[in-house]
């Protein structure tokens, strides 16, 4: 939990937000942290991302998680996984949706964050995938902020060799995005 006069900020994803093939010194989150504090932002980073979460996994962490660690706001980057599994978008709707609001029960903000996957999974399931994000954040009411991935998932200098996770020299980008996606709404 964090101190007295001090929000927290729980990043709550996958693999990305987990810092895949990285020590966690490394990862954006720890980037996040310090770019808030030189904004002087009283805000405590917790991350309790894992590596291959579905929204489903998510859908039954979220709970403990959330009663133990007392976010004021969470970050929710799910659903990559789901979209290499295939799993229908109706469904993967749905995870989001209990998750934002088992957070919104507590009185917790919630800032979704768009997944983008590559288009080898066919236009139509893209598509469908995509929209997801949207819908959910419509029907909740809740933040939806640009993929983070964006200006990184392209260019292999960024990029480890599988082509889906960011390297060491994508984090500080990756935290610069995230943070300047957030940083109005945490004013």
């Amino acid at each position: 939990m964090a101190g007295e006069g001090t929000s927290s900020l729980l990043i709550y994803g996958d693999s990305i937000s987990a810092g895949y093939g990285m020590e966690k010194e490394e990862q954006w989150s720890r980037d996040l942290e310090v770019l808030f504090k030189k904004d002087n932002f009283k805000i405590k980073i917790f991350n309790s991302s894992v590596s291959g979460e579905t929204t489903g996994g998510g859908v039954s962490r979220i709970n403990k998680v959330l009663d133990e660690l007392k976010p004021s706001y969470v970050l929710l980057e799910l659903g990559g996984n789901d979209a290499l599994r295939g799993y229908p978008p109706d469904r993967i709707y749905q995870n989001l949706m209990t998750m934002i609001n088992a957070c919104k029960d507590r009185g917790i903000e919630v800032f979704l964050m768009q997944i983008r996957i590559l288009p080898n999974y066919g236009k139509r399931y893209q598509t469908q995938f995509e929209s997801v994000y949207s819908k959910v954040s419509a029907a909740s009411g809740v933040t939806l902020i640009p993929f983070m991935l964006e200006e990184v998932a392209l260019n292999k200098e960024f990029m480890f060799d599988d082509g889906i996770h960011p390297n060491e020299a994508a984090q500080p980008l990756i935290a610069k995005f995230v943070f300047e996606s957030l940083r109005e709404y945490l004013k």
